[in-house]
């Protein structure tokens, strides 16, 4: 009997919607903890960095006008989508982070709940971060929360699905758009999860994952001048990530600094509140 040939997975980025190749034609090779080859996985460019800040433009159009209870709807479809998977998800994490079978099981646990924590939230963040403003004049003073634009995302690179969903989830659920850069050695979760965003009603271009090296991409972005935000949450404290914040500045892009925290503890509003701006709106008070 002839010996069947393996055939070797060869992963694509998820730009627009789509499954798409690198415009460089680049791969590199992913390997398991115990250095068993895993996938080949597409190198991002420049170019598919620019051609996914242009869909995360549009797709943010589409995204922001959606009603925060449809955006909390779509985001719980991602978490049953998710469930739907776990065995696979389970599998990656221990292949990839070499922990043990209860451990990926709890991560994978914790990773949806979490989609559902921040789905819940799309349609209350406006009663907690606006407000009915006290004036003293025939009219009323309102402040209403309105997302920042396009987010660029450093992912972390150890935690490859709770630490990636940490930092994606408060950006769209607010109605921003992403632009994300996976963990390097660990990026496989990551694409599985845009598997599930590309069957979920995730508008397209709302969330776009670009696997390849950071510090190439990262600068990329970090200099978009139609970037308006960048979280450095899997970027190194040190001389890396001051480069960012000051490529970031020259734009004045909003900037969330490296994580040096422990993404297993419980979601904060904060990260929730960082990609929204504030608007204040008068209105005349009718006879």
């Amino acid at each position: 009997m002839t010996e069947r040939i393996e055939v070797r997975k060869t992963y694509k980025l998820f730009i627009n919607g789509a499954f798409v190749r690198s415009e460089s034609g680049r791969s590199y090779e992913v390997f398991s903890h115990d250095g068993e080859f895993l996938a080949n996985v597409a190198h991002a460019s420049r170019k598919d960095a620019r051609d996914a800040v242009v869909a995360a433009r549009a797709g943010q159009a589409v995204w922001a006008k959606a009603t925060a209870y449809n955006r909390g709807q779509v985001l719980f479809r991602v978490a049953e989508v998710m469930e739907s998977r776990r065995a696979q998800f389970e599998e990656e994490l221990r292949r990839t982070e070499n922990v043990s079978e209860k451990k990926a099981r709890k991560a994978v646990d914790n990773a949806i709940d979490r989609v559902v924590w921040y789905a819940g939230w799309t349609d209350k963040l406006a009663a907690i971060a606006g407000a009915n403003n006290p004036v003293a004049g025939p009219y009323f003073n309102f402040t209403v929360p309105e997302p920042t634009g396009v987010i660029a995302i450093m992912a972390p690179q150890s935690d490859s699905l709770l630490g990636l969903l940490s930092v994606i989830l408060p950006a769209i659920a607010s109605g921003n758009s992403t632009v994300v850069v996976t963990s390097f050695h660990r990026p496989i979760p990551a694409i599985t999860l845009s598997e599930v965003l590309a069957t979920s009603d995730v508008p397209a271009g709302v969330v776009n994952i670009l696997t390849g090296d950071f510090s190439e991409i990262g600068t990329w972005l970090a200099e978009h001048s139609d970037v308006d935000g960048i979280d450095l949450a899997g970027v190194p404290v040190g001389d890396f990530a001051t480069k960012l914040e000051a490529l970031a500045a020259s734009n004045i892009k909003r900037v969330a600094r490296p994580f040096t925290g422990d993404w297993n503890d419980e979601p904060s509003l904060y990260r929730l509140r960082q990609w929204i701006e504030s608007k204040t709106v008068w209105h005349p008070i009718g006879a």
